[in-house]
């Protein structure tokens, strides 16, 4: 198994009714999580609604997880921007703050070019002796990072791994782990040998996702069989439709800050509908 685990769970950020930060629902989620198929999580990232937390909210939430869940499971803190200086910044107090490793975006909106990418790289690994997960996912940050670029991340001190979220890319690189950013890809992965996932339905079937890891011979049947869950966390934006999942099955995980709105009807019953055909609400189990 990767030093980070195979089956690391990209988490919602609680909120309070005042959509605050909840931090006594933050560590019962983190527990569950730990206690049901996750070897890591990862905080702060675009599923934990990083865009909209303040820097002291950011840096708490990762202070937060690392005393609550050290020696549990491993913490990998989102620390990425699209402003290098940022960037580094919380890096810097990511590290201090004793996260077991860290997640960097491609820069977003700004749209550097390659040499632009690599010496945002550059900066943010010369300010931390962690490992650094770099994360592709051109939907959301307009940037495409190819193998061969990924390939020339991999040269610098500290970045280990990365977070697949191209599946057209989806092929090992030398000197990285590889990890599926799409819950979908996770089979595909594991199939080719990476690490495996940083996964958003691992909040809802993390033991079943685990088990992919665990029983090689069963991962297709398996895979097949949680597909629609997959679909159902898609339904709309994440993490709309997960946040709404953990709210059905009792977690108290709160609403979401604007730009992003709660699940309407429909997207509230495609998320109950995959939730009950794996028997999941209802289930004591699920709460635990």
């Amino acid at each position: 198994m990767p030093q980070l685990g195979a089956l690391l769970t990209a988490m919602v950020t609680p909120f309070d009714a005042q959509l605050r930060v909840d931090e006594a629902s933050t560590v019962r989620l983190m527990s569950h999580l730990a206690a049901h198929g996750s070897d890591g999580l990862v905080v702060c990232g675009t599923t934990g609604e990083a865009a909209t937390l303040t820097d002291e909210e950011h840096l708490g939430v990762i202070e937060l997880a690392v005393r609550e869940m050290r020696g549990r499971c491993t913490i990998v803190a989102g620390v990425g921007s699209n402003d290098t200086r940022h960037a580094v910044h919380l890096t810097e107090r990511a590290t201090e703050l004793g996260a077991d490793a860290l997640l960097h975006v491609t820069p977003y909106y700004n749209r550097p070019n390659r040499r632009g990418i690599v010496a945002h790289f550059a900066a943010v690994a010369r300010a931390t002796d962690r490992p650094i997960i770099v994360y592709n996912i051109p939907s959301r940050t307009g940037t495409d990072m190819p193998n061969d670029l990924l390939a020339e991340l991999a040269q610098l001190d500290n970045v280990v791994a990365v977070k697949q979220s191209n599946t057209a890319s989806l092929a090992p690189v030398d000197g990285l782990d590889l990890y599926a950013g799409n819950d979908e890809d996770l089979l595909a992965v594991l199939e080719l040998g990476g690490a495996g996932g940083i996964c958003v339905a691992s909040h809802v079937i993390g033991e079943q996702m685990k088990r992919m890891v665990d029983e090689p011979e069963q991962r297709q049947q398996i895979d097949a069989e949680l597909r629609d869950v997959y679909a159902a966390m898609g339904a709309t934006t994440n993490p709309i439709p997960v946040k709404a999942a953990l709210n059905l099955l009792g977690h108290e995980v709160g609403g979401l800050r604007l730009p992003l709105v709660e699940a309407d009807e429909q997207e509230l019953a495609v998320v109950r509908g995959a939730l009950e055909r794996h028997g999941l609400l209802g289930s004591t189990a699920a709460r635990a």
